[in-house]
């Protein structure tokens, strides 16, 4: 067992990755597991395949995924800070719900840019039951996660993004009421800003130069023209026409630098209400922020109500 983290009192992997558990729930993973200096099993971080394995692993394990499997070259996503924010959003929605944990499939998540790995949907409907649609600007990335769901026979609804410039419209539907959304945006503003990061954190790392993306990734997952703020702005904006049809809107934002931009555009924006949730993983802090412009006295009834 490795070293405790920081991660969500509720998080299943906050004690560290028990191997000896994973190797019995999947068996494949014990040809990559290694001996660290201080007589601890573990995995080579840097090994995409390991890291794949490893994945596999904690999802067969922990949340009865016994199919997954992503294309070459696509984002592997590290599983527990990833149900970290599952954990987070599930708190959000417990305020307006006598703090109790809403739980069930008539909780409606929306996941904007799902990926070929599903991560989010996987984790979250195993941990509270809820409906999760994943949507997805990637035929390829969208064609993954159907496989993943027809394999597992999970009910996750899935969309394809038409226009790569819209986030909401063209996915929601005027039917469409959600409880939350959740993004991972991508946060370089260019190939050459992803690539220049990658090959700082190789050298970080002792592995010298190489233009390898760490833990892979397809360009619409690492940039967007602007980057992560230019898409957090871009997201904000469009979530007006989209009010009403949502509880809290939330995103991920992986520079802090960000937040004091984000906080004008959402006071500008005149929402009812936001939020930045801090998030701890280890060494490393991560957040997301949420905002509403459903009133606090109305959350509830939003929850609970008639939109079920």
């Amino acid at each position: 067992m490795s070293a405790k983290t920081k991660l969500h009192p509720r998080n299943q992997h906050k004690d560290g990755y028990d191997f000896a558990r994973l190797v019995a729930g999947l068996p494949e993973l014990e040809p990559f597991t290694i001996i660290n200096p201080l007589g601890q099993t573990t995995i080579d971080f840097h090994d995409g395949a390991a890291v794949r394995m490893l994945n596999r692993a904690l999802l067969k394990t922990y949340y009865a995924v016994d199919f997954w499997d992503i294309p070459a070259s696509y984002l592997c996503p590290p599983i527990p800070g990833r149900v970290d924010y599952i954990h987070y959003l599930a708190d959000l929605l417990a305020e307006s719900n006598n703090q109790q944990i809403p739980r069930g499939r008539h909780i409606k998540a929306l996941d904007i840019g799902t990926g070929a790995s599903l991560v989010y949907p996987l984790t979250g409907q195993r941990e509270y039951d809820w409906h999760f649609t994943g949507v997805d600007v990637d035929p390829t990335a969208i064609k993954s996660a159907q496989q993943i769901c027809d394999f597992n026979k999970l009910d996750v609804s899935l969309r394809l993004q038409p226009k790569p410039e819209d986030i909401f419209k063209g996915v929601i539907k005027p039917s469409d009421a959600f409880h939350i959304t959740m993004c991972n945006p991508p946060f370089h503003a260019s190939i050459e800003q992803a690539t220049k990061g990658a090959q700082r954190k190789w050298r970080n790392l002792g592995k010298g130069h190489s233009n390898k993306l760490n833990f892979g990734g397809q360009n619409a997952e690492l940039w967007c023209p602007g980057g992560e703020i230019k898409f957090i702005a871009s997201m904000v904006e469009q979530s007006k026409a989209f009010a009403d049809q949502c509880l809290w809107f939330t995103s991920l934002v992986s520079k802090k630098d960000n937040l004091k931009p984000l906080h004008r555009i959402l006071t500008k924006t005149k929402v009812a209400d936001y939020r930045v949730v801090e998030m701890a993983q280890g060494h490393k802090t991560s957040r997301f922020i949420a905002w509403t412009y459903i009133r606090k006295s109305q959350r509830s009834v939003y929850l609970n109500g008639a939109r079920k």
